[in-house]
C-alpha cells in the first residue's frame, strides 16, 4: 500500500486552510498514495476565543470536500483532525476522522490525551479548550487493522499496547507538535510506536506557528515496524511525502522476533 502524509502550515484562515489540505491531498492522489493522513487541526489553529465559532458538526464543511475526493478517486483519507462540537459542551472535541474508499465515514476518535504545558514564558492549556475523548478507536483499512491517535497521545504508550493486543498493523498520529519539545522528542517517540507495537506509523505534522504563538516542529515522518524511517518531511516546508508499505515485512518482523507473544504484564 503507497500511503502519504499531508505537512501543513495551518493558521486562523479556516477557508484557506481547507483549500490547502485538499490541494496537498490532490497532491498525495497524483503521487498514486491510497491512504492519505493530514495533520492534527488542519482545519483552524488560530485564537481560542473564536475555536467554539469554528468547530463543526460531522461530517460538516471541513470533511466533505475530503469525503468527496475518497470517493472519488476510490482511497482512505485519515482527516488529521478537526474541531467538532460537543453538544454537551461549549469545548469543542479534537477529533481524528477516517473517510473510507467510498467517501463514508468509517470511524473517528477523539483525542483522549489533553496537552497543558508551560514553555518558557509561553503555554498551551488544551484541558480548558477541549472536550476530552474517552476511549481509544481500532478501525480496518482493507483488511489492514488501523489504530487512530492524535499528538500528545504518543507520550502514552499504553494506548498504543490496546491496540497492538488487539491486532493492529498500522497507527496514524496526526500532530500539531510543537518545536522545543519536538526537538527533543519527536523521532524517538514515533520510532519508539513503531518498533515496540511492530507497527507501521505514519505521524503528519504541521509546521510553522501553532496555538500560543508556539513554532511547531514539522517533520513528518512514516516509520516501518523494524523502527526505520521510510520518508520524512522538512522542518518548515507544507509538502507531501510518500512510502510504499510492505505488510509481508510485518509478518516477517513479528515471526523473527515475537515480542507481542512475549509479554507477561
Amino acid at each position: 500500500m503507497k500511503v502519504a502524509a499531508v505537512q501543513l502550515s495551518s493558521g486562523a484562515d479556516k477557508r484557506a486552510n481547507i483549500s490547502r489540505a485538499v490541494e496537498l491531498t490532490k497532491q498525495a492522489i497524483a503521487q498514486g498514495a491510497q491512504l492519505i493522513v493530514l495533520p492534527e487541526t488542519f482545519d483552524y489553529r488560530g485564537d481560542c476565543a473564536d475555536q467554539d465559532s469554528m468547530s463543526e458538526e460531522i461530517p460538516g464543511e471541513s470533511l466533505l470536500p475530503l469525503i468527496e475526493l475518497a470517493g472519488q478517486d476510490g482511497l482512505w483519507i485519515v482527516a488529521g483532525s478537526i474541531h467538532e462540537k460537543d453538544p454537551g459542551s461549549a469545548k469543542p472535541y479534537n477529533t481524528s476522522v477516517l473517510i473510507d474508499k467510498r467517501g463514508r465515514i468509517a470511524a473517528k476518535y477523539r483525542k483522549v490525551h489533553l496537552f497543558d504545558m508551560s514553555i518558557g514564558d509561553r503555554s498551551i492549556s488544551e484541558s480548558s479548550r477541549y472536550t476530552p475523548g474517552k476511549k481509544g478507536v481500532v478501525s480496518s483499512i482493507d483488511g489492514i487493522k488501523i489504530g487512530l491517535s492524535i499528538c500528545y497521545d504518543l507520550r502514552f504508550p499504553e494506548l498504543y499496547r490496546e491496540y497492538s493486543a488487539n491486532g493492529v498493523e498500522l497507527i496514524t498520529i496526526p500532530s500539531s507538535f510543537t518545536t522545543p519539545t519536538g526537538e527533543a522528542h519527536w523521532e524517538v517517540l514515533v520510532r519508539a510506536r513503531a518498533i515496540e507495537n511492530q507497527c507501521f506509523v505514519i505521524a503528519p505534522n504541521q509546521s510553522g506557528v501553532g496555538s500560543g504563538s508556539i513554532p511547531t516542529y514539522g517533520n513528518s515522518m512514516i516509520v516501518d515496524p523494524w523502527g526505520r524511517v521510510l520518508a520524512r518531511a522538512s522542518n518548515q516546508a507544507e509538502e507531501v511525502i510518500c512510502a510504499d508499505l510492505d505488510l509481508s515485512e510485518l509478518s516477517q518482523v513479528r515471526e523473527s522476533l515475537p515480542v507481542l507473544q512475549h509479554r507477561r504484564l
